[in-house]
């Protein structure tokens, strides 16, 4: 009679199977690890984990997602904090390919000029000198100051402010929409330049001319919408202030309607402006028509005004400071020769104070617009997706290209990842999509 061999003494037979016991730094509460080959526990069975968003090795290629070791992705990862959310995402041009923050924005639109001078500024130069000159113009010939050292009585003063009043205001208005049209005209055109440096290709301003120009009438005619889309408030409610005083209304019905009317107006015009800022881009891009190009920017910017309006806003102001700073020394210039007076040194010089600054803020807060428009396609659409395998892919030619910046239609999912990418990991409670 023969013993049989116990389980921890060599023998003929199979060894019998050992108790498992969790690595140390792992906890008692780690399951034991899967045979090699087989599947992991559907949910609900004995065994089965599914690891939290802070959990050690989330994020990481193959963890937590079932069969994915079986699938190609790859060896198990080793236990471990995963990656902060997009610090893997590709950077081929100026901006990370993912959601982006209000950092990264602003940082884009400076590493666009800096890495393309020559397309921005220069078509940046061109816009603003015919920009200059037609707003000069008509102020040199529109509005007459009186001449240095002249007296004038009380009641001549007072009929010279008004006229000049009368006077300025139109080239006011005028001012006012040429800097509008100029900003979505320079946005139109610098749209083809950024899309490119977004994927880590560079094109020339005649490039991005050729591109753009056969859009601008459409960029145009959208801008003049959105104008009236921005004004229709504060003309509606001077349109029944003028009914009123027609038909004799008293001084309280004014106060009544008038003051907090003006209050709506305006908050409403500020809403209409930010909900279609994105039109240029989209019109540049997309190739939609001015109309089908308004309410697609009212789909991107739904549920996301005040983000828009925050950064359009900073972005604003920062164009605002530095243009003031780079035209003190014309101002002071143009006051030492005389000031902006007819056409006299002094009104040179101003003009071209007016065009340098120009040219060196303006182009940002156009990059800014196009890369907002980025942004939210790729919050909402998957564009950085798109943009991933077009970037892969090398330079593209143009219709590829335009193809690539096409948006999802009905019915249309959209875009995937590249064929096989491991599927994309959820973001981490320390590293969540950035919220500006």
């Amino acid at each position: 009679m023969t013993d049989s061999p116990s389980s921890d003494t060599p023998g003929d037979g199979p060894p019998a199977p050992q108790p498992w016991f969790p690595p140390a730094d792992l906890g008692a509460a780690s399951p034991p690890p899967p045979p090699p080959g087989s599947a992991p526990p559907p949910p609900g069975q004995p065994g089965y984990t599914q690891p939290g968003y802070g959990q050690p090795g989330h994020g990481q290629p193959g963890y937590g997602y079932p069969g994915a070791w079986q699938q190609g992705y790859g060896p198990p990862p080793p236990p471990g904090p995963g990656p902060r959310y997009g610090d893997s995402a590709p950077k081929p041009g100026v901006i990370p390919l993912r959601p982006l923050g209000l950092g990264e924005i602003l940082d884009g639109s400076f590493a666009t000029i800096r890495r393309n001078p020559k397309a921005t500024l220069g078509i940046a130069a061109i816009i603003m000198t015919i920009s200059a000159v037609i707003t000069s113009s008509l102020a040199v010939s529109l509005v007459s100051l009186p001449s240095p050292g002249q007296n004038l009585s009380s009641q001549q003063a007072a009929h010279l402010l008004g006229q000049i009043f009368a006077d300025a205001l139109p080239v006011l208005g005028v001012t006012v929409l040429l800097t509008i049209i100029v900003q979505a005209v320079l946005a139109g055109l610098l749209a083809p330049i950024i899309a490119r440096e977004v994927s880590g290709q560079r094109i020339s301003a005649g490039d991005a001319w050729r591109v753009a120009a056969p859009r601008l009438p459409r960029v145009l005619l959208a801008t003049v919408l959105v104008v009236l889309a921005g004004l229709g408030p504060l003309l509606l409610l001077g349109l029944i202030l003028l009914i009123g005083f027609a038909a004799g209304a008293p001084p309280v019905i004014y106060a009544a309607i008038g003051v907090p009317g003006f209050f709506v107006a305006v908050v409403l015009s500020i809403w209409f402006s930010t909900m279609f800022s994105l039109v240029t881009p989209v019109v540049v891009l997309e190739r939609e028509r001015p109309g089908a190009a308004l309410a697609r920017s009212w789909r991107l910017v739904r549920r996301s005004f005040w983000r828009v309006f925050g950064i359009i806003l900073l972005a604003g102001l920062i164009v605002a400071v530095a243009s003031a700073i780079l035209q003190l020394p014309f101002s002071f210039l143009s006051t030492l020769f005389g000031g902006a007076r007819g056409f006299s040194a002094g009104t040179v010089i101003a003009v071209i104070g007016t065009i340098a600054a120009g040219t060196v803020t303006r182009p940002i807060s156009a990059a800014v617009t196009v890369l907002l428009y980025v942004d939210m396609r790729m919050r909402k659409e998957g564009l950085d997706l798109a943009l991933r395998t077009a970037a892969g892919d090398g330079p593209l030619a143009d219709s590829d290209f335009a193809a690539a910046w096409q948006p999802p239609r009905a019915g249309q999912p959209a875009a995937a990842a590249p064929a096989g990418a491991p599927p994309p990991a959820p973001p981490t409670a320390a590293g969540a999509p950035p919220p500006w």
